[in-house]
């Protein structure tokens, strides 16, 4: 090769995801890294898909996805949140919250701008601000109850901030905002221009009665709030790889700009199924229960293990400390869980800032009672 290439992302490899799958499989190990469940999804939605093939729902959908679609979401945002939005102007089907993320960022930020990350985060966020030349201002929250320090937050603002990026239930730690910290985030945007882009793509894994706090519960943060979401976390359908964005009108024209021209439009006959789907609202109701079950019984399956944790709030992560085990790297004892012990998990390093070692990892309990089982075997020997 005759010429050279400049990467725009010089640091940046392939996504820790995707290397402890790999090396998963070729260890014949239980994976309980990366975030996908090992059952399959309801029937009655795959039944609404082949409906949907059946009834030649095969070409391009509206670049903003189906009408039907943005109707029923915003009739459920409404009764979720309180929140009215419009479905012609201000709902956009994505093909899955990384997607509407990226779309977000890359309609907003410009070379110089700084977009505030709280850490660890989830790896996105930062590689797509870095790529249109923003600026991450990264936050620590620290292990194990990883709450945001607001003062800090107020004292990293400054008159380059463009926007603040918030994920709530979070990944990895499991933990969720509460009412209190939308306030204090309301106070401290209010009479700014600076945007919120808050990721709520496990707003119906929520545990122990908790209610999930939306921005688009705050209207004075709704009001400058981009917020993503993702079908394919909620109904256990992740490869379909489709979510959507949910902005007022003025800023979703501008994410429309990017989306129109990264992907156009999303899977038709999927979005048909989906909207068939939606209009049951237990559909989405009743995953709180059903995630929570399998929290548990994760959790009493290792509770005479050496592991030290707090109970996950929300998503489908459990965080947990592995100090009374050894004080390995956790990259190096996850590497070793997996090719001595068959056990697949994440190090939570690899989403902290300068990579800090908490001697934390990330277990997926969104699987069979089982897979936990067989899992939990292998925790309980360490």
């Amino acid at each position: 090769m005759n010429f050279s290439i400049e990467s725009k992302l010089p640091n940046l490899g392939t996504t820790i995801f995707t290397k402890m799958s790999k090396l998963a499989q070729e260890y014949n190990a239980i994976n309980l890294s990366q975030g996908f469940p090992d059952f399959p999804p309801n029937q009655k939605l795959l039944e609404f898909v082949k409906q949907g093939l059946d009834e030649n729902h095969n070409q391009y959908a509206p670049l903003a996805g189906l009408i039907s679609l943005r109707k029923t979401l915003a009739e459920k945002l409404f009764k979720s949140y309180g929140s009215r939005y419009s479905a012609e102007e201000e709902i956009t089907i994505t093909t899955g919250a990384t997607q509407a993320i990226f779309t977000a960022i890359s309609a907003f930020i410009r070379k110089d701008d700084e977009v505030i990350v709280f850490k660890p985060a989830y790896d996105c966020y930062e590689p797509t601000i870095e790529l249109y030349g923003g600026k991450p201002i990264l936050i620590e929250m620290k292990a194990p109850t990883y709450k945001i320090d607001w003062q800090e937050v107020s004292a990293k603002i400054t008159s380059k901030t463009k926007m603040i990026v918030i994920n709530t239930p979070h990944n990895p730690s499991g933990t969720v905002l509460a009412k209190e910290d939308l306030l204090q985030l309301q106070q401290l945007v209010e009479n700014t221009n600076i945007l919120i882009l808050s990721d709520e793509v496990y707003e119906h894994l929520i545990y122990d009665g908790k209610e999930h706090q939306s921005v688009a519960r705050f209207p004075k943060l709704a009001e400058r709030s981009l917020i993503t979401y993702s079908f394919g976390k909620t109904f256990h359908v992740t490869g379909w790889k489709v979510g959507y964005c949910v902005a007022p009108e003025e800023l979703m024209k501008e994410f429309r700009k990017v989306h129109q021209y990264n992907v156009f439009c999303v899977n038709h006959p999927m979005q048909w199924a989906l909207n068939e789907y939606l209009q049951k609202p237990e559909h989405y109701l009743e995953l709180s229960a059903f995630y929570q079950e399998r929290r548990d019984y994760f959790l009493q399956q290792i509770k005479n293990s050496r592991l030290e944790l707090i109970p996950a709030q929300g998503t489908y992560f459990q965080t947990a400390s592995y100090k009374n085990i050894t004080t390995e790297k956790d990259t190096d004892f996850a590497l070793k869980l997996i090719k001595e012990k068959g056990l697949a998990t994440i190090p939570v390093s690899v989403f902290n800032k300068n990579q800090k070692d908490e001697f934390m990892l990330r277990f997926c309990f969104a699987k069979k009672k089982e897979t936990l089982a067989k899992a939990a075997a292998i925790i309980n020997s360490l």
